[in-house]
This record gives C-alpha cells, sequence and structure tokens, in this order.
C-alpha cells in the first residue's frame, strides 16, 4: 500500500527529502500488516538509543487505539528500518518500565506534543526500541 508522499519522496531520495521534518529526524518503519501479510510503510520521528538501537513513540496523537503499526509489530517484531540510505532488519520491542522514563524524555526532547497526547488518553503510550539485527 502505498500513497504517503511523505514515506514517497523520503524512499525516492533516500532521505534526502524527509529526513529532516519539523526540527526532528525521520525513519521510515516496514512493517508487514497482520491481517493482510502486505508490506507496510511509516514515516516516524526517531532518536538514537544506544549504538545499535533506534526509539519511535506509538503515539497516534493521543488517541485511546495505538496505531495500526504497533499491532502490527506486535504480531510479528520482524521489521525492516531505513535511516536515509540505509535499510536494515530490526526486531521491535516495548521499553521496558526500567528504560521507559529516559527513553520518554529522550523523545520528549525532540517532540514535546508527546506529553500532550499521553495527556489526552488513559492508554499508556509505549515507547518501541528498533533494534538494528
Amino acid at each position: 500500500m502505498h500513497g504517503d508522499p511523505h514515506v514517497e519522496r523520503y524512499l525516492e531520495t533516500d532521505g534526502a527529502e524527509g529526513y529532516e521534518w519539523n526540527g526532528t529526524h525521520i525513519l521510515i518503519l516496514f512493517t508487514k500488516g497482520r491481517k493482510s501479510g502486505t508490506e507496510r510503510r511509516h514515516a516516524l520521528i526517531y532518536r538514537d538509543w544506544g549504538d545499535n538501537a533506534y526509539l519511535v513513540v506509538a503515539s497516534k496523537g493521543g488517541t485511546d487505539q495505538p496505531p495500526a503499526w504497533f499491532l502490527n509489530l506486535e504480531s510479528d517484531p520482524d521489521v525492516e528500518v531505513q535511516i536515509k540510505g540505509d535499510r536494515f532488519s530490526a526486531r521491535a520491542r516495548v521499553a521496558t518500565p526500567d528504560e521507559k522514563p529516559e527513553a520518554w524524555a529522550r523523545m520528549v526532547e525532540v517532540w514535546p506534543d508527546y506529553d500532550d497526547y499521553q495527556a489526552k488518553t488513559s492508554r499508556e503510550i509505549p515507547v518501541v526500541v528498533l533494534e538494528r539485527k
């Protein structure tokens, strides 16, 4: 399923267009649809986490339902990630309770609205760790 112009330009230009967005940095997350099995592509704000992993937030703007990509990686945590021209395999997992406060703070540094999104919902918004394989 194609169509998101941000994702399309990012992939066409290896991130020359789309990597920098509103003062943040974007990666493309590739998941498999949990029902369809087809590839899904999502442009997400990210931060580095340690030497070999990246953080993204499953916020969906603070709605009570998690984003579809999060449900997809819950059913199949083996994903692909593209940062600029580098596409690689990764394994997705939710940040542990010990990791989450620091991981959340790192994400809020670049996108303060995450705190607003969390205030809007009783759902605990997960931080997802994408570990490069």
